[in-house]
């Protein structure tokens, strides 16, 4: 298994996390992103840096990833494909997306996004929280738990 972490957007915390278990469990981990990213010295974690545009991140997890990979992203579409490849996708709030929810997921984000581009406030995700660390740090070690 390979973690891939769409890295623009995750936030420094659930970083940490992802570093300490890639460690532990001494996984191979790449952080992609379309700016300069820090991260620990390990063997286990390296940075992909891809051009800037729209989903040029995305579209690089999507086209490196493998069956059994693990993908951290808040990225809906991103997630879809993910799932469709056959990955796991992890949202930094713990949710796991499978092929079972995450066509609900999607249709949400869809709908979400046309109110948004009809110019209604939609307003964003919370803040994310102490629950939503603990949510996520748990998710993590359940699946990296059923790798071995």
């Amino acid at each position: 298994m390979q973690i891939w972490v769409d890295a623009d957007a995750c936030p420094r915390v659930i970083k940490e996390i992802l570093y300490r278990a890639a460690e532990r469990k001494q996984l191979p981990m790449t952080l992609v992103a379309n700016q300069p990213l820090r991260v620990p010295p390990s063997r286990f974690i390296k940075t992909l840096q891809v051009g800037s545009g729209f989903d040029v991140a995305d579209a690089e997890i999507v086209r490196l990833a493998s069956t059994g990979d693990l993908v951290v992203t808040a990225d809906v579409p991103l997630a879809a494909q993910v799932v469709a490849k056959g990955g796991v996708a992890l949202d930094p709030r713990g949710e796991l997306l499978t092929e079972a929810n995450i066509g609900e997921r999607l249709a949400i984000r869809n709908a979400l996004d046309e109110l948004r581009g009809a110019g209604v406030e939609t307003g964003g995700p919370p803040p994310l929280g102490p629950k939503d660390k603990q949510a996520f740090a748990n998710q993590l070690d359940r699946i990296l738990a059923r790798q071995g």
